[in-house]
């Protein structure tokens, strides 16, 4: 099961998350029939995405983040909300590897407010990239270390990661100690195989937590599409629009990137739409 625990530590004036995705990750392997480069890029995004969706406080609260090489030849996308549904995909050339190019965050407090931030990005280390977004896009002193292990067939055998944050005030003793922490955490994926997220916090930081300050949520990869969605959707083209692509391609065919689904409607579907 997908794990997600949350807690403040070092006289708690310091963030700590950690996360065991090693089921949500091999679930996107497999919907999107990911190997090598591609299945650990986006399994470190989708770890990320989980810790910044379980950060969200609006119950209409979603985030995304998008990266693009530098050609605009491919990219990788994850998207989350407030209920911890997981979701993404990669494209192009992210298929094989990212060289750099341009990340893009979009947190959406569910009231019309969203916040974009944006960076450039040097390669695809995942956890180098979110570090230097939060420091420099949103400002927050925070250190991400992200990974996934896979087997030769390219199941996930461990996937997850530690963030931590510093609070406003944290006191020059409490970052020392948070740096000196997260040089535990330079394999993460490794550090999820042998300890489990709890086990981490239980090894790592013990004493510095109290039990009912512990809080554990469950990530899953949940795509939000529907047949009745992408209706709507579909529907803003107008009846004729869509009886006219019917004659001339057979159907109105689309297709989720998200959980690489197709979704047909015929002609009579069409039909069907608008009587409705």
């Amino acid at each position: 099961m997908n794990t997600l625990f949350k807690c403040l530590v070092y006289d708690k004036q310091v963030s700590l998350s950690v996360l065991d995705t090693t089921d949500l990750v091999n679930k996107a392997i497999k919907i999107h029939n990911l190997e090598g480069k591609s299945a650990e890029l986006l399994g470190n995004l989708l770890t990320v995405c989980a810790y910044m969706s379980g950060c969200l406080k609006s119950q209409r609260g979603a985030v995304s983040i998008t990266v693009k090489s530098k050609d605009g030849s491919g990219s990788a996308s994850v998207s989350g909300d407030v209920d911890l549904h997981i979701r993404g995909y990669v494209d192009g050339s992210c298929k094989h590897t990212l060289k750099g190019g341009t990340l893009t965050v979009i947190k959406d407090d569910g009231f019309s407010r969203p916040f974009v931030g944006a960076c450039e990005i040097g390669g695809d280390n995942v956890s180098r990239i979110m570090t230097d977004y939060f420091h420099q896009s949103e400002q927050i002193p925070t250190a991400v270390s992200v990974g996934v292990k896979l087997a030769d067939d390219n199941t996930c055998l461990s996937a997850g990661g530690v963030v931590l944050q510093l609070l406003p005030g944290t006191s020059e003793e409490n970052m020392a100690r948070a740096e000196e922490a997260m040089g535990n955490f330079l394999h993460p994926a490794e550090a999820i195989s042998t300890y489990g997220a709890e086990g981490i916090i239980r090894t790592f930081f013990a004493g510095e937590i109290e039990q009912k300050g512990l809080y554990l949520l469950h990530p899953d990869y949940i795509c939000n599409c529907s047949r009745a969605k992408f209706e709507g959707i579909i529907a803003t083209l107008g009846k004729e629009e869509l009886l006219a692509i019917c004659k001339e391609q057979g159907a109105v065919k689309v297709h989720c990137h998200y959980c690489n689904t197709d979704y047909t409607f015929f002609e009579e579907d069409i039909l069907k739409l608008f009587d409705k």
